[in-house]
């Protein structure tokens, strides 16, 4: 089973890939933990999970962010294609670009379906950096 890890971290995002692991997984609602600011979303169902540890998301989220469900999952993984294909090109980029906004690449890949929960997680993470950094990692802007 392929488990993929994103790490969001205070200084920006930190975004680690973990390799493919065989595991037993006996769940099959999502498991959501919330610690002070930190967000943790695993879905054994699509053996993806994504954590978020970014001071103010978590309120950020639950006070503006759309329900789940408002967009669709293709909706989701298109706007996370096209923001983590620019996020990676300034992590390539520290000349142009802060390197503690930008410091690892995130290891999305168009191909995998990581379910909705984790997209939709890693969508509103976006349009939070976006908007609190006053970053554009489109050519449109961050929608809640």
């Amino acid at each position: 089973m392929k488990k993929v890890l994103f790490l969001i971290a205070c200084a920006g995002m930190f975004v680690y890939s973990c390799a493919s692991q065989e595991k037993t997984m006996t769940k099959k609602k999502d498991d959501i933990q919330k610690v002070s600011d930190t967000i943790r979303i695993a879905s054994d169902e699509v053996e993806h999970e994504i954590i978020i540890i970014e001071p103010g998301f978590s309120a950020w989220l639950q006070s503006y962010a759309r329900p789940r469900d408002y967009y669709s999952q293709q909706f989701l993984q298109n706007k996370n294609i096209i923001y983590v294909t620019e996020w990676n090109a300034r992590v390539l980029d520290p000349s142009r670009f802060d390197s503690n906004l930008y410091e690892l690449q995130i290891n999305y890949r168009s191909n995998i379906d990581y379910g909705y929960e984790v997209n939709y997680q890693l969508y509103y993470y976006f349009v939070f950096f976006q908007q609190k950094y006053k970053q554009k990692l489109a050519a449109f802007p961050a929608r809640i």
